[in-house]
């Protein structure tokens, strides 16, 4: 056993360490890591807010919206209602009747909204991604709603479209993921353009 002075010393020693550790990584670090992420990601770093004319808070382009007027294009159904504090995905397995049910139910909506698309339904319009609060569609999706949203706007489908491919959102290192189109986005620029 260690003699009471060379105890002392150890523990003395080990409460420094303890609190000087704390202080570099607990506090330090961080802080300079928010300053680094502040300085070079000043948007991505306070959450990619979005804000209208007079400078309030609208949302995140990062988490997606209940967009449902005609005018608008939608995003991906949210089993949460898009609520941060509640996301994920509903559990509900592929044989579920109440997962068929919705995606039907879903189905109808889209169906009764976009009368002159005869073609099949874009798979990420009536399914939920994993966090259920994806702002982010498809391209194909997105094509699928432009007639819609194009007549509700009183706007030319052409421009529609070409608001759509300037838009999307390739694949990263143009090899990883599929091309989308940030719902936000599309409906901010869309709003720029007018009603």
């Amino acid at each position: 056993m260690l003699a009471n002075g060379k105890f002392l010393a150890e523990i003395i020693r080990s409460v420094v360490i303890l609190v000087l550790m704390s202080l570099l990584v607990g506090l330090a670090y961080p802080l300079l890591m928010m300053a680094v992420g502040q300085a070079v990601f000043p948007k991505q770093v306070n959450g990619s807010l979005i804000y209208n004319a007079q400078g309030q808070v609208l949302g995140s382009s990062l988490i997606g919206q209940n967009f449902t007027a005609a005018g608008d294009f939608w995003t991906r159904p949210s089993p949460s209602g898009y609520n941060a504090l509640a996301s994920g995905g509903s559990n509900l397995g592929p044989t579920n009747p109440q997962l068929l049910a919705y995606i039907q139910k879903r189905i109808n909506l889209l169906q009764s909204e976009n009368p002159n698309q005869v073609g099949p339904i874009p798979i990420d319009l009536v399914t939920a991604s994993g966090s259920g609060l994806d702002p982010d569609i498809s391209v194909a999706a997105a094509e699928y709603q432009a007639n819609r949203v194009a007549v509700a706007r009183h706007l030319d489908i052409a421009t529609v479209n070409q608001l759509i491919a300037q838009n999307t959102v390739g694949r990263t290192w143009g090899i990883i993921g599929e091309p989308y189109v940030n719902v936000w986005q599309l409906n901010r620029v869309l709003d720029a353009v007018g009603s």
